[in-house]
């Protein structure tokens, strides 16, 4: 039997599907070969291999990447591995596979990947904060002359980012592509922009 016959859908909705895998899969270099080749599917934005629980998920765009071609690249992906035999189990040490079982083990909680995810999200407004910290640093004189307005409208800047990062996601995958379903939510978004120029103006 080929492996792509070995994994089973289980899960699907718009821009999100799970599916069973075998433990062949599971392995530590089959599991990484998996989600790099995935990862580079246009319209594919996440792939996260449980190998505790022999599970895929894949989160794509589908309005680059529809359901069909999206099975269609992977089972293609999954040939030319097995084919190359890349998705065979490389020697590691005792050490090495007692790290990476409770490695697993770990991954298979939902507080685990919360938290991940969670973390992947503060990293990335941190990034953000750092490169805004730098350009306020360009313009001293703004911040001597009103070091309280400058700092609200770094707080102001770091929130804003910070919502964006949160909900972007649901701004790819939903709101611009029904814009009138979620016209509230668009609303919202016009009128926090607006608050935040109409903080910038000088009084």
């Amino acid at each position: 039997m080929s492996i792509q016959k070995e994994f089973v859908l289980r899960y699907r909705v718009d821009g999100h599907v799970r599916f069973q895998i075998p433990a062949q899969v599971c392995n530590v270099d089959a599991a990484k070969a998996v989600t790099d080749g995935i990862s580079k599917i246009d319209g594919v934005y996440r792939a996260k291999l449980y190998r505790g629980q022999q599970k895929l998920s894949i989160r794509f765009d589908e309005a680059v990447c529809d359901f069909k071609s999206l099975a269609r690249q992977l089972f293609q992906l999954l040939a030319d591995l097995e084919k190359n035999g890349d998705l065979n189990p490389k020697p590691v040490s005792k050490s090495m596979l007692w790290k990476e079982k409770v490695k697993s083990k770990l991954d298979g909680f939902k507080a685990t990947r919360w938290a991940k995810e969670k973390f992947g999200d503060a990293k990335e407004t941190v990034q953000a904060a750092k490169i805004i910290t730098k350009m306020g640093m360009k313009k001293p004189a703004a911040f001597m002359k009103d070091p309280e307005k400058a700092i609200i409208d770094f707080l102001n800047d770091i929130l804003v980012i910070f919502l964006i990062r949160l909900h972007w996601n649901n701004i790819t995958q939903h709101w611009l592509v029904r814009p009138f379903a979620h016209r509230y939510e668009w609303m919202a978004l016009f009128y926090m922009f607006f608050l935040l120029v109409r903080s910038r103006r000088q009084k």
